[in-house]
């Protein structure tokens, strides 16, 4: 198969992401610098740089798109732990140039691990994840304003973590948003922590609520129950043997007519697929069920993606590989591919 080179990045690149539509990458690098590439003919698939903005002096270690409908913006993490939103914009009829819109940075001396965004039928949401064990769950408040955000919620992954453990310390976090945007659906997103403190790591599934309960140490879903305005666990994807290994990636599958949704979550045990229910039981628990357990890459996974069907796995690991993972009509999950990049 003929190689051909999409897009030559610098040495000191340390990201990169596609945005929504695969037609624009951005990329972060060591020395702080976001720059994005798009191809300058739509038909071709060579991307050159058309932008450079500076960020941050510690340097970017992730990007994330904000989805289309807000115009075309990213979030960066930087080294030091700062979240900073960038939006690409005119301004006095100069060129299309990267601006600021705003930065969030914990008082306390947490880093900023992690960050997703949710569209919910009302709202965007971004929830955010932090080096104490802490999550935050921000809303926009005007469409139109990227620099417009309130604090809907706070939650804490586990009991009185700080007082009881010591200072909590997770080395990093994993957000997935359920992708399904229907109206009647209430948001939601699993999360997973990956620390020394056993407590921390865990993939919960959680609803939105305003004032959030104290959570046991669990891997766990986030729900928005809209009626009560606050987040609620939903859903713990862990065995009691699992309870406390560290999550290193967790992604959410895209639905489009399973009676069930699909979770894969990743530890050092390989990556488990996990079946979760779509209603409640009387306890407004969701039923979750470990239907495989897959080698993986025999080390770290690094992430993991769906494609837009939800049956084909992606991903990626500490032994430099690229693997695609499918259910066959029996529901026995294989590995189909797998490949390994090449300079």
């Amino acid at each position: 198969m003929e190689k051909k080179t999409v897009a030559t990045l610098e040495e000191k690149t340390t990201c990169s992401s596609w945005n929504y539509s695969g037609q624009r990458l951005a990329t972060g690098s060591s020395d702080g610098f976001l720059s994005v590439f798009d191809s300058q003919d739509p038909n071709s698939s060579s991307f050159q740089c058309s932008s450079k903005a500076k960020v941050d002096e510690s340097g970017i270690v992730k990007i994330i798109w904000v989805p289309p409908e807000y115009g075309d913006a990213v979030a960066c993490i930087s080294r030091d732990g700062t979240l900073s939103l960038w939006e690409e914009i005119v301004e006095d009829g100069n060129p299309l140039q990267w601006k600021l819109c705003k930065t969030f940075k914990d008082h306390g001396g947490s880093k900023v691990l992690d960050v997703q965004f949710g569209v919910s039928s009302t709202s965007l949401k971004m929830v955010s994840a932090y080096s104490n064990g802490h999550v935050k769950v921000h809303e926009l408040l005007n469409p139109l304003e990227l620099n417009n955000w309130q604090l809907q919620a706070e939650l804490q992954n586990v009991i009185d973590s700080v007082s009881t453990l010591g200072k909590a310390s997770c080395l990093s976090a994993s957000i997935s948003w359920n992708p399904y945007r229907g109206e009647s659906q209430e948001s939601s997103f699993v999360l997973g922590f990956k620390s020394d403190t056993q407590q921390l790591n865990s993939s919960k599934v959680g609803k939105l609520r305003a004032i959030l309960d104290v959570l046991p140490p669990s891997r766990l879903i986030w729900e928005f129950d809209e009626a009560h305005q606050r987040w609620l666990p939903v859903a713990e994807l862990a065995s009691s043997e699992d309870k406390g290994d560290q999550v290193y990636s967790v992604a959410w599958a895209p639905n489009i007519g399973r009676p069930y949704e699909i979770i894969a979550v990743a530890t050092h045990k390989g990556i488990a697929i996990w079946n979760v229910g779509l209603n409640p039981e009387t306890d407004g628990r969701l039923s979750v069920k470990e239907v495989a357990l897959l080698s993986s890459h025999g080390s770290e996974v690094w992430q993991m993606e769906w494609d837009m069907s939800g049956m084909t796995l992606a991903t990626t690991g500490g032994d430099g590989m690229v693997r695609l993972w499918q259910s066959n009509f029996n529901g026995v999950w294989q590995e189909q591919a797998a490949f390994q990049p090449t300079a």
